[in-house]
């Protein structure tokens, strides 16, 4: 006769995916029950340490690797380029945005270096910590790029975690101090941009995941070509670099390179990567329009509109085509 508490664990590992009940589920029943006492589990619960090893249990099992069903395997990889390929894209951007900000404050004078310290410098102790750690807490997509490619996965996901923390601040920052509330739209698509790729991170590079690697180039290089294409793209255009112009545009250049590698390839190995490619440039494609929304009504220079507008229109035709090619690679495999 089924006890109320074996039925409450088959409801718990009814998580699980279907295919791993199939092969696991008795046996994991009877582990869970062989130490109780049969007159008590009436009056028994999982214990809430249970339930989330299985929850945990569940979400890796649906991110699978190589042995499991095809459409978890995918999902699985998909995730774990997504991940990367968006940290790679965050990483670039907080050294390149530094560097160019450090770059200009020091060889335009007293006047810009003077400016420059007083984010940190002139607004009381709280908000110089804020300051700092706005600045200083992003370079650490640098840390988790590599210690994710150099399989320190630990450590990676420490990393991206605390370097996403700083996207929150202007959410809940009106509500703790007199900060200026920031556009709502454009705060939450910034936050989801941070966040999204490092809960991608802790949940897709589970300890049962292959090592993450690109899909070509050295990591050291493909990082400083990133940085290159994004500090120049502010450089060339200065008068369309909002805080979204560089990544999207490395974003944009990444993309494009990537299909026409891809069509060089006869396998496909790499057929998430087109999927990958699509989620996170309509990530950015979003944050791109929450950028400009606000200040369409706002008379804005020519060259600014015309950048934006295109950047745009080019993201728009990149995640269209990555995800005509991604969805074809996955279905033919």
């Amino acid at each position: 006769m089924t006890t109320l508490l074996e039925t409450r664990y088959r409801a718990v590992l009814r998580l699980l995916p279907a295919y791993y009940r199939r092969e696991r589920e008795e046996e994991m029943v009877e582990i869970y029950l062989w130490d109780v006492d049969r007159d008590t589990q009436d009056q028994s619960r999982p214990t809430l340490g249970e339930v989330a090893s299985i929850a945990a249990l569940a979400l890796r099992s649906r991110l699978g690797t190589a042995g499991v069903p095809r459409p978890y395997e995918r999902l699985g990889s998909a995730v774990r380029l997504f991940a990367l390929f968006a940290v790679l894209l965050q990483a670039a951007w907080a050294v390149a945005d530094r560097s160019l900000s450090l770059t200009w404050a020091s060889t335009h004078g007293p006047a810009q270096w003077n400016m420059f310290l007083s984010e940190f410098t002139t607004r009381g102790l709280p908000a110089a910590v804020v300051a700092g750690a706005e600045w200083i807490l992003p370079l650490l997509w640098t840390a988790g790029y590599f210690a994710l490619l150099h399989d320190r996965r630990r450590l990676a996901r420490a990393a991206v975690l605390l370097a996403a923390l700083p996207t929150l601040w202007p959410l809940v920052g009106p509500l703790m101090s007199e900060a200026v509330p920031p556009e709502p739209l454009y705060a939450t698509a910034t936050a989801l941009f941070a966040w999204l790729p490092a809960l991608a991170l802790c949940a897709g590079h589970h300890r049962d995941a292959p090592p993450a690697a690109l899909p070509a180039g050295a990591p050291g290089l493909v990082f400083t070509a990133c940085c290159v294409v994004m500090g120049g793209s502010v450089v060339l255009l200065p008068i369309a670099a909002d805080a979204v112009w560089a990544p999207a545009t490395c974003f944009a250049v990444g993309a494009l390179g990537w299909l026409l590698w891809r069509s060089r390839r006869t396998d496909r190995s790499t057929a998430c990567g087109g999927v990958a490619l699509a989620v996170l440039g309509l990530l950015i494609l979003a944050v791109r329009v929450a950028a400009v929304y606000p200040w369409l009504d706002v008379s804005m220079t020519d060259g600014y509109l015309g950048g934006v507008l295109g950047q745009t229109g080019v993201l728009a035709v990149l995640v269209a085509a990555l995800a005509v090619v991604g969805g074809r690679d996955l279905t033919t495999r």
